[in-house]
């Protein structure tokens, strides 16, 4: 099998089977999203979903959480594991979408992990359900195995 009929091998299993894939975090814009994903990191959709509200509103765009200080928005992160960090992460976040991309979020992978807490799994979870690119979302252990699976 050729490496071309692999991939076409793989894309057609999952159009077949799951053909809808759709994210468990609950957001009405590209920039809840993209915080709901930020705070996904090592924690569940479920929690991820119960904090989000309290967010959005006090913060319901990136202007306004730019604003935000540590000690303001801590709180409603806390119960989320790594608090500290992606407090941080999304002040810096909002604060880059403000004052490079004019309050957007960037449907870009090379963008989009210039900003504070995105990595390129974050990246392409923004990018696939927003802007219905073909990327996919996987950790970097599964990206590495991949590529060397690739290049064989």
């Amino acid at each position: 099998m050729t490496r071309k009929e692999r991939y076409q091998f793989v894309l057609d299993y999952f159009s077949k089977h799951n053909p809808d894939a759709e994210t468990e975090l609950l957001y009405d814009s590209p920039y809840q999203l993209l915080v709901a994903v930020i705070l996904s990191a090592q924690c569940t959709d479920k929690r991820v979903n119960m904090t989000t509200p309290a967010i959005f509103g006090q913060y319901p765009d990136a202007e306004s959480l730019a604003r935000a200080s540590f000690d303001e928005l801590f709180p409603l992160v806390r119960s989320i594991s790594y608090p500290n960090n992606k407090t941080k992460h999304l002040i810096g976040m909002a604060q880059m979408l403000v004052d490079k991309f004019h309050g957007q979020v960037p449907l870009t992978v090379e963008e989009l992990i210039e900003l504070p807490g995105v990595g390129r799994k974050t990246a392409n979870v923004i990018t696939s359900v927003v802007d219905n690119q073909p990327n996919m979302a996987v950790d970097t252990h599964v990206f590495r195995v991949a590529a060397q699976l690739a290049s064989r």
